[in-house]
Formats: C-alpha cells, structure tokens, sequence
C-alpha cells in the first residue's frame, strides 16, 4: 500500500472518529429535543454533514465523505443500533453528491454548499412522517424546511471551517489531492 493511500485512510479515519464522538451528543441532543419540541430538533441536523464536509474539503479525494460517515457510524453503532451506520452513511452521501455529479473534477466552495441546500431540502420531506410535517400549518412547514436548510448550511460552514484550520496546521498533507502539475514553459527551463 503506498504512503499516500495509508494517509488517506488514516486522516479519514481520524475524521471519522472524531466525528462519531462528536454525532453521540448531537444524537442525545436531537433525540431529547424531537421528544419535547420536535420542530426545534432539526436546528442540530446539519451538525450531520460535518465529518463528512470536513473531510471532503481538507482531502479531496473521491468517496472522502462517504468513508467517513462509515467510520462515523461505525463509532455510533454500540451506542445507540446499527442502524447508525445507515445514518451517517445518509447524512454523508449529500455532501458527496456534488462532487460525483461533477466527476470528482471540481472542488469549489459553492459545491459544498450545494450539498447542504440539497440536504436541508430532502431531510425534510424524507423524515416528514416522523415530524408530522403533512399536519403543519403552512407557514410552520416552510419554516421547518427553511431551519433545516439554515442548520444544513451552518453544519457546512461549520466543516469548512475545521477543515482549513486543520489544513493551515499542516494535517493530512499526504492524504490531500495532489495539486494540478503546471506546464513548464521555454522561460522555465532556460532559467533552471
């Protein structure tokens, strides 16, 4: 196996670890607020997306995110069902979603919060059952869905945010996308 892809396995791992540990509060923090105020639960769903934005922003790699939300799962697992796995494999797969579209060719900032918009779209109508979101006044529902974005977003904000604070510290240096090799002009090698 060569250094390079130990590297990467190794940062995503950490970055798994790190954020399995950080979704068991997030997970207890949700589970207590869906029981006592449930439209004020999602306001913590975008702390999903953060392992795997993290990862995604710091490595650029292909399936980053999703191997993190693996190893997130994974963490979670022996705390609450292995159903956690399927979980964060989820919450994962949409901050993934806009680099596959685009091949794994682009790495912008606007495609992380590409993930997120399309995230906070989903959840809600994909959970709207649990919610009871069909029984909603109109106005409550589209704030449920506006919160869920915001928090999506946030959770986002929030990755990309560790990920160049760990990139300015020199983490994952190894793991990370090799930058695009620049053609060397005449001028270049006459002046090596």
């Amino acid at each position: 196996m060569s250094r390079v892809t130990t590297a990467y396995l190794l940062t995503c791992a950490a970055i798994g670890v790190a954020g399995g540990i950080l979704l068991i509060g997030t997970w207890w923090v949700s589970s207590v607020l869906f029981v006592t105020v449930p439209f004020v639960s999602v306001a913590v769903a975008g702390l999903w997306v953060v392992p795997a934005v993290v990862a995604l922003r710091l490595i650029q790699r292909p399936f980053a995110g999703l191997l993190v939300g693996l190893i997130s799962g994974l963490v979670l697992a022996p705390f609450f069902t292995v159903g956690a796995i399927a979980t964060t494999l989820w919450w994962s797969f949409f901050p993934e979603l806009p680099f596959l579209v685009t091949l794994y060719r682009r790495w912008s900032t606007g495609l992380h919060y590409a993930g997120a918009l399309v995230v906070g779209i989903v959840y809600p109508f994909a959970a709207a059952e649990s919610f009871d979101l069909w029984t909603m006044p109109l106005g409550a529902g589209i704030g449920f869905v506006a919160l869920t974005i915001a928090s999506c977003l946030f959770g986002t904000w929030l990755g990309i945010l560790v990920a160049g604070r760990l990139r300015a510290a020199g983490v994952a240096r190894l793991a990370r996308r090799p930058a695009p090799a620049v053609p060397r002009t005449a001028t270049d090698s006459d002046a090596a």
